[in-house]
């Protein structure tokens, strides 16, 4: 119940062209190397820029939904009309990440980036306020998510930034340190 199938659901929903920036990466060999700390690709951004601007602009303003973690770097800002960022509760994530075999280091970064908003000011870095969508997905199914987005893309509900407070929830439920490890 992560991005990816969300983004996937949103995209039939949608009749939308799907683009997953690992996959796009991978195929069109826009990949520098590997972080092999982290077990990630190191992504040409400046190629993978150019290739969406292009995927994109032949398009012909079908939908596109751009799914990954830095996607909010790697499409050109003049063709995005939303950024929706996905938050999840950090003990919820941290069940998951665990069952997908996240572990050490990787895991509690992910986690610390949750925590800390990273996504979402990375995202508001970029966009400022009028694009960036944030949504807490803790606890709901995939169809329930998409339904939000197509709420805030349709007009009847409008973005909203600031809705979670991950750092004021551990530290109530004294999880705080355990959290931030890193």
């Amino acid at each position: 119940m992560g991005k990816t199938l969300v983004s996937q659901a949103l995209s039939s929903k949608l009749d939308a062209l799907y683009l997953n920036l690992t996959d796009l990466a991978t195929r069109r060999k826009l990949i520098l190397g590997e972080d092999k700390t982290r077990k990630t690709l190191i992504i040409n951004e400046k190629k993978m820029n150019e290739e969406l601007a292009k995927i994109i602009n032949e398009c012909n303003n079908k939908d596109v939904i751009v799914d990954g973690h830095y996607a909010v770097n790697a499409v050109p800002k003049q063709l995005v009309s939303h950024v929706f960022v996905l938050r999840r509760d950090p003990v919820e994530l941290r069940k998951l990440m665990e069952q997908r075999g996240f572990s050490g280091a990787k895991l509690w970064e992910n986690l610390a980036s949750e925590i800390l908003d990273v996504c979402l000011v990375d995202a508001l870095g970029v966009h400022g306020g009028g694009e960036v969508c944030e949504l807490d997905v803790s606890g709901k199914a995939v169809e329930e998510i998409v339904a939000e987005i197509l709420a805030i893309l349709e007009s009847k509900e409008g973005c909203q930034v600031g809705i979670v407070d991950w750092i004021g929830k551990l530290e109530s439920e004294g999880l705080l340190d355990e959290f931030l490890r890193i």
